[in-house]
């Protein structure tokens, strides 16, 4: 991993992001480095951090189906940084096989592994990835089986973790000591990326 480009905020911190860290990491838990960076702009960052929350925590999609879409996203975009804290922080602890975990950078959306609703939320991000839209047989896919909320909520999902994904790769940020990065490290390196 490539130096820093930006230090991320050191302690103290002032009331507003304190408040804001103490919503976004358990007590006790240091807040990550993409945080303590983003934090360095307090304009965007709160409200930035609000509307990641409701897509996080307080969305409408099967949280299943929304890890594996932006583990997707940021694995299409190349960041290593969110891929990695995601898999310990919620594909895990939401019992993802590894083998789908993997599959996020390796697999193709039509790969026999993921299931018929898995394939379609794969296609989404990668179809998102590479136009900036959706196909007429995606759509078709979306509609048949999602909410126009769900459906609204996967692309702004796919919309913010590019955004994240822009801000880990071009800052170079540090990554977490917990995060994992050996999966990643043997896809990327072994070409086996999708």
């Amino acid at each position: 991993m490539s130096t820093p480009r930006m230090k991320p905020l050191e302690a103290p911190y002032d009331d507003d992001t304190q408040k804001i860290f103490r919503k976004l990491m358990p007590e006790g838990m240091e807040p990550l480095n993409i945080f303590k960076t983003k934090a360095k702009h307090p304009k965007l960052f709160g409200p930035q951090m609000t509307v990641g929350g409701i897509l996080l925590y307080g969305g409408e999609l099967d949280r299943v189906e929304r890890e594996l879409l932006l583990h997707r996203t940021c694995a299409r975009c190349g960041s290593k940084y969110e891929w990695g804290v995601h898999v310990n922080a919620f594909a895990r602890r939401l019992a993802i096989p590894e083998e789908k975990i993997a599959g996020t950078i390796s697999a193709a959306w039509d790969d026999p592994m993921w299931s018929d609703r898995e394939s379609v939320v794969i296609r989404v991000a990668d179809e998102l990835h590479d136009t900036a839209t959706l196909s007429d047989e995606c759509w078709a896919a979306l509609s048949e089986g999602w909410s126009e909320q769900q459906i609204i909520e996967m692309i702004a999902i796919a919309g913010n973790y590019h955004g994240i994904s822009f801000l880990t790769n071009a800052l170079r940020i540090e990554l977490e000591p917990n995060a994992e990065s050996e999966l990643w490290d043997s896809l990327f390196l072994s070409g086996k990326k999708k």
